[in-house]
């Protein structure tokens, strides 16, 4: 089994209809996603485990999204083997990921996914307005208040935080610096999420979603904010369960 990706489930080749790949939002981890696969009866489900968190802590955080994407999709082809359909589902830094990923193996003339799930992440075209990487200390942990993202018992103590703070500025480089103008479009049903209250991004900047898609776009209000996937999972998972059929 590759590192990159965790096992979600335990359901058996024959139950199983379709594959999802499920990746991380800045900060986040597999843990971020506990219990998720439970809940997936008919499909098998892959926890994207980025370097620099978990059981990967020790290592270095990537902060290039092509060596990121680079690595995940050289992974991906070690559990999985493009012949069944399957999904891509990314949470804010991970639609970039998700969407990077999609175009990767279409290029590679590889099976392209049935359909892409992007949940809180505005359109390639779109940069980060207010982008925090590049602040002090201080500053950036201030920042991270905004998403409710990491836990203020971590904000709060310094020396805590200060051993998260390598990975999560390395991720928020890939997510605020990352943007796209050539409007290439994938071959994959697109479901964009967003949550009620997400004061992230506009409604504008997730319908441009349709522009990047030779297929069906469809978008859902999730009720939340911008960290909807922790405080309402349940809807979350009823929607991409629908989705995915």
């Amino acid at each position: 089994m590759s590192k990159w990706f965790v096992h979600g489930n335990e359901i058996g080749i024959e139950e199983s209809k379709n594959t999802i790949f499920i990746f991380p939002y800045a900060g986040g981890g597999v843990s971020s996603f506990k219990n998720w696969g439970e809940h997936f009866k008919n499909s098998e489900v892959y926890f994207a485990q980025y370097p620099g968190r978990e059981n990967r802590f020790s290592e270095k955080a990537i902060e290039d999204i092509r060596e990121l994407v680079e690595e995940l999709f050289k992974a991906m082809k070690i559990v999985f083997d493009f012949t069944s359909p399957y999904y891509l589902f990314g949470h804010s830094m991970g639609t970039k990921i998700v969407y990077e990923l999609a175009l990767k193996i279409k290029e590679c003339g590889l099976k392209n996914p049935e359909g892409l799930i992007i949940s809180a992440g505005r359109a390639p075209c779109y940069k980060e307005p207010n982008p925090i990487y590049h602040l002090d200390d201080d500053g950036f942990i201030e920042g991270l208040r905004r998403y409710d993202g990491t836990p203020d018992e971590i904000l709060d103590n310094k020396d805590l935080i200060s051993i998260f703070l390598p990975t999560l500025r390395a991720d928020f480089i890939i997510d605020e610096d990352y943007q796209d103008d050539e409007y290439k479009k994938v071959d994959s049903d697109i479901l964009a999420l967003m949550g009620t209250v997400d004061k992230e991004i506009s409604l504008e900047e997730l319908t441009k979603w349709s522009e990047y898609t030779t297929k069906k776009f469809t978008y859902k209000d999730i009720e939340g904010g911008h960290m909807f996937i922790i405080t309402n999972k349940e809807d979350v998972i009823k929607s991409v369960n629908e989705f995915v059929g």
